[in-house]
């Protein structure tokens, strides 16, 4: 679903990256600054019960994440170094989200069990990239799993806005349960992936 969100978002910011190319702005200083803007929405609304407003201004961010990327190859700047940057401040952005809402329902939102799971997705949600980068570092694939990291980013996002509009906090937890299971399931997943292989290659 984000990713289908990121296309059009790609149409509509190409303008825009023309106007930051114009006036010196490179992509790194927009992968740089738009996950700043993620970490510290996420580590600030969400820990004082600013549910909502924390989403949206993640989501205005997570949406305008190929910004970075449009500017690149309008530059005819591409480059491994982009790629990597990008992918690895991601992974910040992501561990904030998580971060945030471990430290709102083990505070202010007083919620253990929650907090549990938000604590298991932040800590799931390292693994199931690492588990990939570690067996490319191998020269293998572990690319399999049901719990894409713009699947898991869109379900949480979309959760946490709801319970900020006043829905129950249940439907969060019931998520967040469902996210840590599916996290868990896809790092299982790799790793019998990259057993197969070195069968495989053994045999």
């Amino acid at each position: 679903m984000l990713n289908r969100l990121r296309g059009f978002m790609t149409r509509v910011m190409t303008p825009l990256a023309d106007v930051l190319l114009k006036r010196g702005v490179s992509p790194d200083a927009v992968t740089i600054a738009g996950t700043l803007a993620v970490v510290v929405a996420a580590l600030w609304l969400y820990p004082t019960g600013h549910l909502l407003a924390g989403t949206l201004l993640i989501a205005a961010f997570a949406l305008t994440d190929s910004l970075d990327g449009v500017m690149a190859r309008r530059a005819g700047r591409s480059s491994s170094w982009g790629a990597f940057l990008d992918s690895t401040l991601d992974r910040f952005g992501d561990a904030a989200i998580f971060s945030g809402l471990v430290l709102w329902f083990f505070g202010r939102g007083d919620d253990t069990l929650a907090g549990g799971l938000a604590l298991a997705c932040l800590v799931l949600g390292s693994v199931v990239p690492y588990a990939r980068a570690r067996a490319e570092g191998l020269g293998m694939t572990a690319s399999v799993g049901i719990a894409e990291r713009a699947d898991r980013l869109a379900a949480v996002l979309t959760a946490t806005a709801l319970v900020g509009i006043g829905l129950p906090s249940v439907i969060l937890t019931v998520v967040l349960g469902l996210l840590a299971i599916a996290s868990a399931i896809t790092v299982v997943q790799r790793m019998a992936t990259v057993r197969e292989q070195v069968r495989a290659a053994a045999s």
